[in-house]
């Protein structure tokens, strides 16, 4: 497998590009204006408590109040039970308002819900994860030789020694790292936690105590793993500090950073500026003809498989088959690149053979293994369809790059005019039967008008004779087909 990151870096924003054997696999963006909050450490301030819920708001600066639920309060003090009765406790005895408290943020603000928090402090760095109220270690799942496991566990164990400074998790990136690279990541984890703890004394409620790396830095320190070959960035100054951190922090990176001169756009060299326009579609062509249709929700993301074009060359069946295993593939790449989270239904063409069925569900499976979120397929429903969740910590590429239309709010759909001028006429009822004036005036847009003065031009000229006063029509260019005024004169 064949890695590269390209890196395109301007004032306003920072892009990142995950390329596999060519192909776009992750797009992360993050703007100068917004960016993202997830592992910034805040000093909070309880604006509420809410029994019902089980949970608290609080006051961290941000424009909307965060959200720390019971089951995320973990470091509260000695004095009010242990770990598991603080976990499980009633949130009002464990927070009360008006109380000033350290949160990290876990999830970003998503649509209309506020940033998501915990009080269990995590700081990462390359290869470890400080987790400062623990007194354990952990490996990631992703690290599969047990002996592997076994022998990082010993080296970080024995480094940590009675844990009393904090237990760590031992990121995947520290496969094969020895005992000096996990020490220097150690040593830096004490003393960033050392200079977070002197601030969280010292920091004002809702001021930030602690804030994550910038993308292109974050992209050295998690994303570059073994098979990474090459990491360009496009900006010669940028270039310049990625390798000063690099040397400093990720040593066996620094060599793999290049500096991309080109006068043709680093994006445009693996086409991602059109896969990131493809991504935006709700339609997604499969090379044999057929595609999937996306649906992004706030509930859910549905992704419903057709056949369209593909006849294929056998049975119906086998025909089915060929096309919902590359929807598998299809499925893993976009919930990557679009960043789809939460609880996402797939509709796959129904198949009648159980082995078809599990091997189509083992494809996605598989084809998930490289996605860096955590996902989970569930089951199969009664109605066949594939029930899975993504962890989502971030917004998705839409709601990044897009807005909703302000015409159709969203809905995707507009009333015709036809269906307008039934509402104008309407209207013109209601009130021809309140007010008793000379005439109306008909504000449109040209798409009603049109019509008003066309198709519906007979009913128009009966409506007029029967309420006995004389209608005119105006255009208004800044209409919406949707919007349309009766005026009283």
């Amino acid at each position: 497998m064949s890695e590269e990151i390209l890196i395109n870096v301007t004032p306003q924003e920072t892009r990142v590009a995950v390329v596999e054997n060519g192909v776009l696999q992750e797009v992360y963006i993050e703007r100068a204006q917004r960016r993202g909050s997830v592992g910034n450490i805040y000093k909070g301030r309880i604006i509420r408590v809410l029994p019902g819920m089980q949970a608290a708001f609080l006051d961290i600066g941000m424009q909307r109040t965060a959200f720390l639920h019971a089951s995320d309060i973990v470091n509260q003090p000695a004095e009010w039970g242990s770990a598991e009765e603080r976990r499980a406790g009633v949130i009002t005895d464990l927070v009360k308002e008006g109380q000033n408290l350290t949160v990290q943020v876990f999830k970003d603000p998503l649509g209309t819900k506020g940033a998501r928090l915990t009080t269990h402090i995590t700081v990462p760095s390359r290869y470890l994860v400080l987790m400062p109220d623990a007194r354990n270690v952990g490996i990631s799942q992703k690290i599969e030789s047990e002996a592997e496991r076994q022998r990082l566990k010993e080296i970080v164990t024995a480094l940590a020694g009675d844990l009393e400074g904090g237990g760590y998790i031992v990121r995947t990136a520290a496969e094969e790292a020895d005992a000096d690279a996990l020490r220097a990541d150690m040593d830096y984890l004490r003393k960033l936690w050392a200079s977070i703890r002197e601030q969280m004394a010292n920091a004002a409620p809702g001021s930030v105590i602690y804030e994550d790396l910038p993308l292109m830095l974050r992209t050295l320190r998690d994303l570059v793993e073994a098979d990474v070959e090459k990491v360009r960035i496009d900006s010669r100054e940028n270039y310049k500090k990625a390798v000063g951190f690099a040397e400093q922090f990720v040593p066996q990176v620094a060599p793999r950073i290049e500096y991309y001169p080109g006068e043709r756009p680093i994006f445009d060299l693996y086409g991602v500026e059109d896969e990131i326009q493809k991504a935006l579609e709700r339609k997604v062509l499969l090379k044999s003809g057929g595609h999937l249709v996306i649906d992004q929700t706030e509930a859910m993301t549905t992704i419903d498989v057709n056949t369209g074009a593909y006849v294929g060359h056998r049975t119906l069946e086998e025909t089915i088959f060929k096309t919902n295993l590359e929807a598998a593939q299809a499925i893993a790449r976009q919930l990557r690149l679009r960043n789809l989270g939460g609880i996402i239904i797939i509709d796959f063409i129904d198949m009648l053979e159980d082995d078809h069925k599990r091997q189509v569900l083992a494809a996605l499976g598989k084809n998930l293994e490289r996605d860096r979120a955590k996902s989970h397929i569930s089951e199969v429903s009664s109605l066949g369809l594939v029930q899975m969740t993504r962890k989502r910590t971030r917004e998705s590429l839409e709601h990044v790059l897009c807005a909703a239309c302000p015409t159709c709010q969203g809905r995707g759909s507009l009333k015709t005019p036809e269906t307008v001028c039934y509402e104008i006429f309407r209207e013109l009822l209601r009130e021809a039967r309140q007010f008793d004036v000379q005439q109306y005036l008909v504000l449109a847009s040209q798409e009603v008008i049109d019509i008003l003065l066309d198709e519906e031009s007979t009913s128009l000229a009966e409506l007029e004779a029967f309420i006995g006063k004389p209608i005119k029509l105006q255009v208004e260019s800044l209409y919406t087909q949707e919007q349309f005024d009766v005026v009283l004169m």
